[in-house]
């Protein structure tokens, strides 16, 4: 009896095992967070900003998100638990070496049930924007919704070499 009673225990689990962690149903991101674009001030095309190291200021742990690199963008997360989140672009070529910017973003944290397979997240709306310009010209935010959606909502702008920015 025992050894039969092994094998049709070990076949009942492989089917039942698959059918209860199903998570077929849940999106593949189940966080909101916002997506931000470099673009230039000038002609409105989509940069690489060179040289910048960016990260969260006053988050917990490690808060870099970009080290000494180049980028065309960049996930910024909020904070839910908070109605701020800023976050610093330190430069670090040699024309703009120490000039920091500074970004913040208020925000209203919207708790949301997604689905019986994803649980709950949350999602924000965007209040209110405020930046420092060294470098960062302008910021435009396409949608102030940030939804579990792969969309870039945040379009940074720069003053590209040819601008005439005053």
């Amino acid at each position: 009896m025992g050894k039969i009673l092994i094998p049709v225990v070990a076949l009942v689990l492989a089917i039942i095992l698959p059918v209860g962690c199903n998570s077929a149903g849940c999106t593949e991101n189940q966080t909101s967070v916002p997506l931000a674009g470099f673009y230039s001030y000038t002609d409105g095309n989509a940069i690489s900003i060179d040289s910048v190291e960016i990260g969260g200021i006053g988050a917990p742990y490690d808060s870099l998100l970009v080290e000494k690199g180049a980028v065309r963008s960049v996930y910024l997360p909020f904070r839910p638990g908070r109605e701020s989140t800023s976050f610093f672009f330190r430069y670090t070529n040699k024309e703009a070496h120490g000039m920091i910017d500074t970004l913040t973003f208020d925000y209203t944290t919207i708790p949301y049930f997604a689905s019986e397979d994803c649980g709950a997240m949350y999602r924000y709306r965007i209040t209110r924007v405020a930046h420092t310009r060294w470098l960062l010209d302008s910021v435009a935010i396409v949608d102030s919704a940030i939804l579990n959606i792969d969309l870039q909502q945040i379009q940074l702008y720069y003053a590209t070499p040819d601008s005439d920015r005053q």
